[in-house]
This record gives structure tokens, sequence and C-alpha cells, in this order.
């Protein structure tokens, strides 16, 4: 994640020179605290929380269990690991729902930090998970806001309510009553509450937020704020927490900063978790917070179950079976090939899966440099091919390539190369789904050794008699054995004529 990516390299190259060391003294536990603790605060991470956190660390690092350690380095580094848990918000907690529906979610922060878009984000999730959200549009003073709101509900696939047009027209107080009684009416289980927001913190924005929470009741107001005005998160979030007294928060734009010292400011200071992310610009890039997780990230631990996740998420159980069933008996075609591709790009953008395995960073140059439109080129070609071609790519000779390659804007190498990984991709799945070992292109079978030709035996030497006479017996045996049987005259060689 692009949010701690600079704090991620900072701690990774800290911890790397602790385990060049077998044992830690006090000063190397010093200069360890000393390096996060700049690493903390070059990130925005507010002042108190740098102190608190650093001040654990250190007392524990300097206890017994480290000193007494096999491999001490890595005690500290899970100490760290603990500790940011902890900042982070601890356990992740999920939604409070109603016990009587509708659930009443209301978002509230500045104008900017993604509220609207957000909103149809949470939509969006709640959507797939089985929920019939509605949107409520009570942001009545920003221009265009109702009608961002009525774009983002018809992307994500709710229903929208909003009885005013908006841009200074209306009361946001009695349209959030409204759009509750609605929601319950028509039988939407969660309503989704957008405020307005301001520029800055004032007054008049404060006391609207208070009156549509004094007048909806929900059961949920979230913060959101924007990952990338570090320090001034702070004081936003304690001046909302003293104003709506928000139950949570949502980080939006961890894409886009390279600090992220909000997410680990704002729960440390308000005691309030963080609840979900916002990791992209579209509807699906939108997760759960867990402070594990996201622990595990900073540190270059890798996020695994996330990455799981995603997967299950996108690929189905059933097709996923068909597949196999297709790589056994060679009916794996193009098309195939295409639905997976499609499938994988759902899953997000190749370098951010990437960049959950564990140890991304010492890699972070090759995921940067990966090629997100290669799969968008490889689309092209296949959409390109007719029907049959798909099912059976042998027909591919040099003119169908070589118009495969102008209705797809690429060239007949790309073609080429499309080909041949495909078969390389069909023949390996082939043999995982048989129960073999892949063997990839110029390394041969994966866990095997090297398979080479037959050497030619050589002949085993005969055995030489102990006795010295016998010995000398057998050796002028050989000698007339192998001698010349004639010359090129006919004679024999140690003879001469009479």
């Amino acid at each position: 994640m692009v949010a701690f990516s600079s704090l991620s390299d900072r701690l990774t190259a800290t911890f790397a020179s602790l385990r060049n060391k077998g044992k830690l003294s006090s000063a190397d536990i010093d200069g360890t605290v000393r390096d996060i603790r700049r690493a903390l605060l070059d990130s925005d991470v507010a002042l108190d929380v740098v102190k608190s956190f650093t001040a654990s660390v250190r007392v524990r690092a300097l206890s017994d269990e480290v000193n007494s350690a096999l491999n001490p380095a890595q005690q500290v580094v899970g100490i760290v690991n603990e500790e940011l848990i902890t900042i982070l918000g601890g356990n992740q907690r999920p939604l409070s729902f109603a016990k009587k529906p509708p659930t009443v979610i209301m978002l509230v922060g500045l104008q900017g930090s993604g509220k609207t878009t957000l909103a149809g984000k949470l939509a969006y999730w709640l959507k797939a998970q089985g929920h019939t959200p509605v949107l409520i549009a009570c942001d009545l003073q920003r221009p265009g806001a109702v009608k961002q709101l009525g774009v983002v509900a018809e992307q994500a696939g709710v229903v929208l309510f909003a009885p005013e047009p908006g841009d200074g027209v209306g009361d946001p107080v009695k349209v959030a009553r409204a759009g509750v009684k609605f929601a319950k009416d028509k039988n939407h289980d969660i309503a989704i509450i957008d405020t307005a927001g301001r520029l800055g913190v004032d007054t008049s924005m404060m006391m609207q937020a208070a009156a549509i929470r004094t007048a909806t009741d929900p059961d949920e107001v979230l913060f959101v704020i924007d990952a990338m005005i570090g320090q001034d998160a702070v004081h936003t979030a304690q001046a909302f927490q003293e104003g709506v007294d928000f139950t949570g928060v949502v980080l939006t734009k961890l894409d886009g900063d390279a600090r992220g010292g909000a997410a680990l400011s704002v729960t440390g200071l308000t005691s309030r978790p963080v609840l979900f992310a916002s990791t992209g610009e579209k509807l699906a890039e939108f997760e759960v917070f867990h402070p594990d997780r996201m622990a595990s990230r900073i540190l270059d631990l890798g996020d695994i179950l996330t990455l799981i996740e995603q997967a299950q998420r996108t690929f189905d159980e059933d097709q996923t079976r068909e597949l196999e069933e297709k790589f056994r008996s060679e009916a794996f075609t193009l098309d195939d090939f295409l639905g997976q591709l499609q499938q994988i790009k759902k899953m997000g953008s190749i370098s951010g899966m990437l960049s959950m395995l564990p140890g991304a960073r010492g890699m972070q140059d090759q995921i940067d440099n990966i090629d997100e439109g290669e799969l968008v080129r490889t689309e092209a070609i296949i959409q390109s091919m007719t029907p049959r071609e798909r099912l059976t790519p042998k027909l591919l000779n040099g003119s169908r390539r070589l118009r495969i390659a102008s209705g797809s804007g690429t060239s007949v190498t790309e073609v080429n190369q499309l080909v041949v990984r495909f078969d390389q991709a069909a023949k390996m799945m082939k043999t995982v789904a048989n129960g073999g070992v892949p063997q990839i292109p110029g390394m041969g079978p994966i866990g095997r050794g090297v398979i080479k030709g037959k050497k030619k035996s050589k002949k085993k030497p005969a055995s030489r008699s102990g006795n010295p006479a016998k010995r000398a017996s057998e050796a002028s045996g050989a000698t007339q054995t192998t001698a010349p049987q004639g010359s090129s005259f006919g004679v024999g060689a140690g003879f001469q004529a009479d």
C-alpha cells in the first residue's frame, strides 16, 4: 500500500541492521528506538503517539524476554508489530447493526475528504454482503453534490433518496429524517446519510451535523478523513469528536499518500477504531481495515489473508472446478484464458496484489515497473480473434495473425508471444491438474533434478593375478591377441620371407 511505503522502507532498513547481531545491547536498542521515532515523525504521525509508541517498544525491548531469546532481532520486530497493532486499534471491529432495521449510518468529514464517493463504495460493499442500502442526499450546500451522489448510486446499483435539488436549496435535517422513514417504509435495511462538509472546521457545520444526528439517532457515525492531510488529521478528528462524537473512522486516498501518518494518529488520540479504508478510485477498491494485517504490511511481513479473501470474492468455485476438468481433458481454450484474465483484473492491480506478499519491499522496483496495460493488450488480442480461432489456436497462420494484430492495435510479435504463452500455460495447468510436477520453460521440472542423457558405461578393467609368472603369461597372451595379424603385403609383421 502506497500510504505506508516511506515508513515501511525506513523500518525495514532499521531491522535489517539488527539481524546481523547475535545479541543486542542497550545501545543497540536505543539506536533502534531512535530510528523508529524518526521514521514515525517523518511519516506525519502525531508527536504524542510517537512518544507513547517508542516508550512502550523500548521498555519491552530491554526486558528479559528479548535478552533470553534465541533471535533477539526477530523478537524486537515482533514487539514493534504488536505495538503497531495497538495504536491502529487492536482487534478489527465490525459495523454495529440495529436490532430492528433500518441501520442508520451517518458520514461526516471535511469537504474534499471523499465522503460522497465513499458513500457509494460503502453501499456497494454492503450490497455485496446481502443488504439493501439506500443513499440519502443531505449535502444540500455544495454545488453538484446531489447529482454526484446520484451518479455514484447508479454505479453502485442502489436506491437514492434525494427529494431536494441541493445547491443551497432544502433543509438537510428534514431530508435526513424523511430518508430514514423512506428506508423503513420501503424495507431498506440500511440508510446511509451523506452530510455536508466545509473547507475547514466551523461552528455552523458542527451544529448541522449534530442536528442530523439528534434527528436520526444513527447506529454508526463514521468520520471520513483524507489520509493525505497528515498532522491536520489529528486536529480535525478531535474537533469532530467534540462536536459530533463519531463512532468509527474511514480512511480515504490511501493509494495516493506516501506517509499515512493519519492512520497511526487518529486512533491513538481519539480511541475510535478505523473500520474501513478506501484504496483507489473504483467502487470495489474498498476494504475492511484490519489493524494486524496493516501492521504486517508496514513491516513488510505481507498480507496473505487479504489476498486470499480477494481471490475468494473474485473467483467462482463452480467455474474453478469446471476449469480444472478442462485442464485435465485438454479442453482449455483461449475463451477460458480470457475469462481468467478478466477475473484477475477484477481483483485489482497486479502490483497491488504483489505488494501483499512477504518481502515485497525488496522487489519494489520490479513491482513498480510492472506494465498493467499488458492484460488489456492480451484481452484485445483474444477479442480480435474469431470464435473458431479461440477454440482452435492451431488455425492461426501468418495472415490470420496479421489480421488479429491490426484489429487489436498490437504487433504480430505480440500475437505470437501470446499464443506461445497460452500453449505453455495450458500444458503446465494440465500437468498440475493431473497431479504431476509442472515444467517451467528454461528451468526443467520443478523439484526434480535435471534429466541428463545416458553416459557411456566404461568397460571394467580385467583383474590381475597375484602370481608373477601367471601375470607375465597373461600379459604375453594379451600381446599376441592384440598384435597385428598381417601387413599390407599379406605377411605377418614379425616374419621375413625365405
